[in-house]
Protein backbone atom coordinates (compact mmCIF):
# COMPACT_ATOMS: atom_id res chain seq x y z
CA UNK A 1 0.00 0.00 0.00
CA UNK A 2 2.90 2.39 0.57
CA UNK A 3 3.91 2.15 -3.11
CA UNK A 4 0.58 3.36 -4.49
CA UNK A 5 0.99 6.75 -6.20
CA UNK A 6 -1.62 9.39 -7.03
CA UNK A 7 -2.72 7.92 -10.35
CA UNK A 8 -3.35 4.49 -8.84
CA UNK A 9 -5.54 6.09 -6.14
CA UNK A 10 -7.60 7.84 -8.81
CA UNK A 11 -8.12 4.53 -10.62
CA UNK A 12 -9.05 2.76 -7.37
CA UNK A 13 -11.58 5.48 -6.51
CA UNK A 14 -13.09 5.34 -10.01
CA UNK A 15 -13.49 1.56 -9.76
CA UNK A 16 -15.21 1.91 -6.38
CA UNK A 17 -17.55 4.58 -7.76
CA UNK A 18 -18.49 2.36 -10.72
CA UNK A 19 -19.14 -0.55 -8.36
CA UNK A 20 -21.37 1.53 -6.03
CA UNK A 21 -23.32 3.57 -8.55
CA UNK A 22 -23.05 1.70 -11.83
CA UNK A 23 -21.84 3.04 -15.17
CA UNK A 24 -25.22 4.59 -16.07
CA UNK A 25 -25.38 6.79 -12.96
CA UNK A 26 -21.89 8.30 -13.32
CA UNK A 27 -22.85 10.92 -15.97
CA UNK A 28 -25.82 11.94 -13.85
CA UNK A 29 -23.60 12.28 -10.76
CA UNK A 30 -21.05 14.29 -12.73
CA UNK A 31 -23.79 16.60 -13.98
CA UNK A 32 -25.08 17.07 -10.44
CA UNK A 33 -21.56 17.83 -9.19
CA UNK A 34 -21.11 20.36 -12.00
CA UNK A 35 -24.37 22.11 -11.11
CA UNK A 36 -23.47 22.15 -7.43
CA UNK A 37 -20.06 23.62 -8.19
CA UNK A 38 -21.63 26.25 -10.44
CA UNK A 39 -24.17 27.23 -7.76
CA UNK A 40 -21.41 27.44 -5.16
CA UNK A 41 -19.32 29.73 -7.38
CA UNK A 42 -22.36 31.90 -8.11
CA UNK A 43 -23.18 32.22 -4.41
CA UNK A 44 -19.57 33.03 -3.60
CA UNK A 45 -19.47 35.81 -6.21
CA UNK A 46 -22.78 37.21 -4.96
CA UNK A 47 -21.53 37.23 -1.36
CA UNK A 48 -18.34 38.99 -2.46
CA UNK A 49 -20.33 41.68 -4.30
CA UNK A 50 -22.61 42.15 -1.29
CA UNK A 51 -19.64 42.65 1.01
CA UNK A 52 -18.02 45.10 -1.42
CA UNK A 53 -21.26 47.08 -1.75
CA UNK A 54 -21.76 47.17 2.01
CA UNK A 55 -18.19 48.39 2.51
CA UNK A 56 -18.66 51.08 -0.15
CA UNK A 57 -21.93 52.20 1.45
CA UNK A 58 -20.29 52.47 4.86
CA UNK A 59 -17.45 54.53 3.37
CA UNK A 60 -19.94 56.84 1.65
CA UNK A 61 -21.86 57.28 4.89
CA UNK A 62 -18.63 58.11 6.73
CA UNK A 63 -17.69 60.66 4.04
CA UNK A 64 -21.14 62.20 4.36
CA UNK A 65 -20.75 62.53 8.13
CA UNK A 66 -17.26 64.00 7.69
CA UNK A 67 -18.59 66.49 5.14
CA UNK A 68 -21.38 67.53 7.49
CA UNK A 69 -18.84 68.14 10.26
CA UNK A 70 -16.67 70.22 7.94
CA UNK A 71 -19.65 72.29 6.82
CA UNK A 72 -20.71 72.85 10.41
CA UNK A 73 -17.22 74.05 11.37
CA UNK A 74 -17.04 76.25 8.27
CA UNK A 75 -20.42 77.79 9.05
CA UNK A 76 -19.34 78.48 12.64
CA UNK A 77 -16.18 80.19 11.41
CA UNK A 78 -17.99 82.07 8.64
CA UNK A 79 -16.23 80.23 5.81
CA UNK A 80 -18.13 79.78 2.53
CA UNK A 81 -18.32 76.03 1.87
CA UNK A 82 -20.32 76.03 -1.35
CA UNK A 83 -18.57 74.66 -4.45
CA UNK A 84 -15.59 73.40 -2.43
CA UNK A 85 -14.44 69.83 -2.10
CA UNK A 86 -13.37 68.45 1.28
CA UNK A 87 -9.69 69.30 0.88
CA UNK A 88 -10.37 72.89 -0.22
CA UNK A 89 -12.77 73.29 2.67
CA UNK A 90 -10.18 71.97 5.14
CA UNK A 91 -7.62 74.41 3.75
CA UNK A 92 -10.07 77.33 4.04
CA UNK A 93 -10.87 76.37 7.64
CA UNK A 94 -7.15 76.12 8.46
CA UNK A 95 -6.50 79.57 6.97
CA UNK A 96 -9.42 81.05 8.92
CA UNK A 97 -8.15 79.48 12.15
CA UNK A 98 -4.63 80.80 11.52
CA UNK A 99 -6.01 84.29 10.94
CA UNK A 100 -8.05 84.09 14.14
CA UNK A 101 -5.04 82.79 16.05
CA UNK A 102 -2.77 85.63 14.92
CA UNK A 103 -5.28 88.33 15.91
Amino acid sequence: MAFINGLEWVIIILVIVVIFFGAKKIPELARSMGKATSEFQKARMEAKKTIENQTANEENEQRSVDREKLESIAETLGVDYTNKDDQDLKNAIDEKLKKQGSQ
